[in-house]
């Protein structure tokens, strides 16, 4: 699939290796890379999967694997908990004297 030149796109790569990592992180952090996943616009066609260059909303030039066309969020804040319901309820009758009130 081409994505065209000026397309939002998200991007991944390797900044640095696990041997060029602190020796002083905990073990099961520096026998990881460390990545970055960064978001921009592309500066030339490209396809998923391959290394392109885009240009972040800052400003900077950045290089990496092409793996999203238009990333959006899609994160939550979990299942809904009863209990914090209730203490939603509680505040407003302590605050203002009742939960009906605005």
């Amino acid at each position: 699939m081409v994505v065209k030149k000026g397309a939002w796109v998200r991007i991944h790569y390797i900044v640095l290796m696990p041997n060029d990592r602190a020796t002083n992180l905990p073990e099961d952090t520096k026998e990881v890379p460390l990545e970055m996943w960064t978001k921009g616009f592309l500066m030339e066609d490209g396809e998923i999967g391959k290394t392109v260059e885009i240009k972040t909303i800052t400003g900077r030039y950045v290089k990496g694997t092409l793996i999203e066309v238009n990333p959006h969020y899609d994160h939550d804040f979990g299942k809904f908990v009863p209990e914090i319901l209730q203490i939603g309820l509680q505040l407003k009758e302590v605050l203002w004297g009742g939960a009906d009130n605005e």
